[in-house]
Formats: C-alpha cells, structure tokens, sequence
C-alpha cells in the first residue's frame, strides 16, 4: 500500500509500505476512506514531538471501511463505515474507567501517528477497535463526520468544557486555525455574549467572521480590543489554539481576575508563566489532551443537524495526492487553507 511516512524532522514520503496486520485480538484493520492532515503533524515535521519515530506513518483523523478484526472485536464487524479516533482507549485501565480515555494506560492514549502507525495511508491498524471506533450514523457523510476525529471534540473538550464557558461570558480565541474556529463552532452551543478572535492572517480572521465571531483583531490590537468589549474587565474565558509561547501569553493577559485561560495549542517550547504579575488574580489555567469522551454525543448532534462541520474543509484532494495535500495545509498565508480532506479515489 501507499503510506505517509515520517523520516526525521522536515522529511516526509509518500511512498510504498507493508499493509497492516492484525497484530492482537482488540484490533481492526481499516481501508481509509477519508483522511486529514492536523496542525500536530506539522508539529512533528518541525521536530517538536521527539517521541515520533523515523518510519512512523503519520496521521490520527480518519473514516474508514472496517475490512478485518480481531477474535475479541465485538462492536463492530467487517463493513461498518467508521470514524477512526484521534485516541485509542483500553477501556478497562483506571483512566478509560473515568473516561479520561486521553490517558489511557493500557497501551491507548495518543498513539495512531505517534507511538504507533497512523492513518495517512491506504489502510491502517486501529487498536482497541470496540473503544477506538465509531459506527457512522446514517446519513452522515465522510467529510462531515471526519471533523470529529480530533478538531471538533479538542476545542469542546480541552477549549470550551475545560474553559467553562458559560452563558453571556466574553470569550477570546487566541488562534483562527482549524482548533480555533472549531472553538468558536463549539463556544456558541453555550451562548456567550462576545466571541473575539486573534490572528495574524486576515484570511484567517475572515474565516472566523464566517465562523460567527463577533469581533476579529490582530495580536497587536488584542488587549485595547478585549478590555474594550469586556468594560475594562479582561475575557472570562481566553482559549489559547495556537501553540508558541507568545500566544499562551497572550491568553494570560488578556484574561480578567476569576477568569479561566485553557490552553489547547500543543507546544514544543517552554512559555513564560508570569506569576508575580498573576498571582493575584485567581486565574485558573487549564491544559490537555483530548479524551474524545463527547465524540458519541457530537456524532449525535451531527446526525440531528445542530452540528456544523460543513465549513472546516477548504481543500479536497485523492489519496495519492498526499503531498500536495500537505504543502497547502502547511501554508495557510498563500493557500487559505483551512482544512484540507483527502478521499479514496
């Protein structure tokens, strides 16, 4: 088969790999019908992620056609369309018992494009399938559901949920990237009065326009901005959706005393937390990774149509055009890019 493969820092191939076998009984194996390409995998190419191995296949966002399973596979069987999990649970370790499936410690978490082989490819591996894979409600069209693998339950969970936006609060996204206007996506199921967005790119700040922020500024601009949306106040809720230091403290200063700065973007560089100016101010600071726990509960809402994913993708290529597929997602400022989606010819 063909498969992305990461050979080192700024180096990928798409290129002729073995096709994945069944490797314990909890697995299945999955012909990739559809297939994206997140901000993390950019992250890994500029070398942030050191855990990620020469030789991995990348690659955590897909749907797919389960093809083969293993002896202990019972929820689902071979000819389920699927939407394949950003995270893989075991289900049974303490963490999946609490549905904290993001740090599962039986052999799930993170894995698919990281510690084991990933999605960007014709076929792939998917462990702990019961757990790991969701039937596609009817009606429910690959690209739509494909959203769900990652982007839509990271900005509810690790953004919006562990923000705690709540009812006619000021909230500031600190990004306008695919995670950032999911975020808005998912900040509005809870009414806020004010959404504003940050950026740099004005086709981005467009795009959150288009997303339904109410007020769009440049980073320089952003703290005038909110203090004058907030009465002086500072945002209830700043959602960092970016992942540099400069953002995170952004979010930091841009937050009102009591207020809550969850941060979403994954970082390969030390931040600079200013306590002896926050101290004070009995700010709650939130990370994580997401745990994908509201993926049944957002599959639902897609299926019922009080769920937008229609807007996300800007840029569809086949399968074999991986690599172009990559050069226009890892450069937004000449392509618009938002998120690009790659289908099975």
């Amino acid at each position: 088969m063909k498969a992305l493969v990461y050979d080192g820092p700024g180096r990928r191939s798409w290129t002729d790999h073995a096709e994945p076998g069944i490797a314990a009984p909890t697995d299945a194996i999955v012909r990739v019908d559809a297939v994206t390409i997140c901000g993390t995998d950019l992250h890994i190419l500029k070398g942030d992620v050191p855990e990620v191995e020469r030789g991995r296949i990348l690659g955590h966002e897909a749907v797919g056609t389960i093809v083969e399973t293993g002896s202990a596979v019972t929820a689902v069987k071979s000819g389920d369309k699927v939407l394949v999990s950003c995270i893989s649970a075991c289900g049974r370790c303490e963490y999946c018992r609490k549905a904290a499936y993001g740090q599962c410690l039986g052999g799930g978490g993170w894995i698919l494009g990281h510690t084991t082989d990933g999605v960007q490819a014709e076929y792939a591996r998917v462990p702990f399938a019961d757990t790991s894979t969701y039937v596609l409600p009817s009606g429910v069209s690959d690209e739509s559901a494909l959203m769900l693998a990652d982007i839509v339950p990271t900005s509810y969970e690790v953004g919006v949920r562990n923000g705690s936006v709540k009812p006619g609060d000021t909230v500031v996204i600190v990004g306008a990237g695919p995670i950032g206007l999911a975020a808005i996506t998912n900040a509005q199921l809870f009414a806020p009065s004010t959404i504003i967005v940050v950026d740099r790119e004005p086709a981005r700040l467009d795009a959150a326009k288009s997303f339904g922020a109410d007020l769009m500024v440049r980073p320089d601009d952003a703290v005038a901005a909110v203090a004058q949306a907030s009465g002086g106040l500072g945002a209830d809720v700043a959602i960092e959706a970016v992942g540099v230091p400069e953002t995170f403290e952004l979010c930091a200063k841009l937050v009102r005393p009591g207020g809550h700065v969850a941060n979403v973007g994954v970082h390969g560089a030390p931040a600079t937390l200013h306590l002896e100016e926050l101290w004070i101010k009995n700010l709650t600071i939130t990370t994580g990774l997401v745990d994908t726990s509201s993926t049944p509960m957002l599959l639902r809402m897609l299926a019922a149509g009080r769920l937008d994913t229609s807007r996300f993708v800007t840029h569809r290529f086949g399968l074999d055009e991986m690599d172009e597929a990559y050069d226009v997602f890892a450069h937004p400022q000449d392509s618009d890019a938002l998120k690009v989606a790659l289908f099975r010819s």
